[in-house]
């Protein structure tokens, strides 16, 4: 448990809809009004929609998916909300400006006039933070200071990940989230031991915003070594909660996995963080108790698998030479090549081709996501 006074009270209850391309605006908008946001949050204070680009590319289950962003801005609006931000991450291989054009998140943002900032621009000013509560480990793998975005400080925050797995985390979700907006270009360091980054990055949120609270996707949800090189799965559903460690635990419960097996989640639960025992979580709306859509975390790319052997593998003593000297830039350019002209290429092409068959892809097409 933290030191500061954490609001248990909305622990444990995450709240669950069908949808469809239909009625995915709707139901978005009506998320929001079950959970009260309205009441929960200061409509006084800033409230960021911290959107996830995981590729510059679209790609199905990938990153926010774009009526995910347009519905929760839009349910927000109804309710009220007037001082609206988005904010995206950029990282060292990832063009967040080029995601937010081929993701349809420019078009969206200018529709409803809702400004929008990269998170990694020079202009922004990132400061020393120095966390009350202590560190599993983000001030060990980081000595010289956790360096944060001033601007997300005493603000609310707003999550959109999508329902996906992850080569490193098992699945990513909403505390995955935080990885990209809270810490900078250098976050690969962290990789090495990313399930205590990431509750670590949890206990950080709660010192600095004033309020937290996540949506997710499940429209398509992805399966295989993301959050890129993925098959999809159509799934219609939709999620919400103000516990980030529930909403992943019901996540992972859906795609097959055992959320208490998870070390973020375990860990975050034993802290105090949340609720990661599906026990104890109640659902509210579409009940899920019996679904398995048994997908497997365990498949590697070539990028993933070279990477794990410097983070945990033959490799290891070779991390900080690899990846803390210039010779990261060939690891940057092996990712770079192997994902954008290699898989997309030769099979992710083809799987966004599937997606466009599917009855989302009108909806693809009204957002100008555009057709390979």
């Amino acid at each position: 448990m933290t030191n500061n006074i954490i609001d248990t009270s909305k622990f444990g209850k995450v709240f669950i809809s069908k949808t469809s391309p239909e009625y995915v605006i709707g139901d978005y908008a009506n998320l929001l009004l079950k959970a009260k946001i309205n009441n929960e949050f200061s409509l006084k204070n800033k409230t960021f929609i911290k959107a996830n680009i995981s590729w510059q590319h679209y790609f199905p289950a990938c990153s926010t998916a774009p009526w995910q962003l347009d519905g929760v801005i839009r349910g927000l609006k109804s309710l009220k909300f007037s001082n609206l931000e988005i904010a995206h991450n950029g990282t060292v291989v990832v063009d967040a400006r080029e995601g937010r054009d081929n993701n349809g998140f420019s078009r969206i943002e200018n529709n409803l006039s809702v400004p929008s900032t990269v998170l990694d621009d020079p202009d922004q000013e990132w400061i020393q933070y120095f966390p009350k509560n202590k560190m599993l480990v983000l001030d060990k793998i980081y000595p010289e200071g956790i360096m944060i975005p001033k601007k997300l400080i005493k603000s609310n925050i707003i999550h959109l990940p999508t329902i996906k797995t992850h080569v490193f985390t098992t699945i990513t979700g909403a505390m995955k989230n935080a990885f990209g907006g809270l810490l900078h270009q250098n976050r690969h360091w962290a990789h090495a031991d990313i399930h205590n980054t990431l509750v670590d990055l949890l206990t950080i949120q709660y010192e600095i915003h004033e309020n937290i609270f996540a949506v997710m996707d499940g429209t398509f949800a992805g399966d295989g070594p993301g959050p890129r090189a993925m098959d999809f799965k159509v799934k219609n559903i939709i999620m919400a909660s103000y516990d980030q460690v529930a909403i992943d635990a019901i996540s992972a419960k859906l795609m097959g996995f055992d959320p208490l097996s998870i070390p973020k989640l375990r860990i975050a639960h034993e802290k105090g963080l949340g609720i990661a025992n599906p026990r104890e979580i109640n659902i509210e709306g579409e009940q899920i108790q019996n679904i398995n859509w048994k997908f497997s975390s365990n498949k590697n790319t070539f990028a993933s698998r070279i990477q794990k052997y410097i983070y945990w593998g033959p490799l290891k003593p070779l991390e900080k030479i690899l990846l803390r000297t210039p010779l990261v830039n060939f690891a940057y350019f092996a990712s770079n090549f192997y994902h954008n002209s290699f898989w997309l290429r030769f099979i992710g092409k083809k799987r966004v081709r599937e997606a466009f068959k599917s009855k989302w892809g009108k909806l693809l097409l009204n957002y100008k996501i555009i057709k390979p």
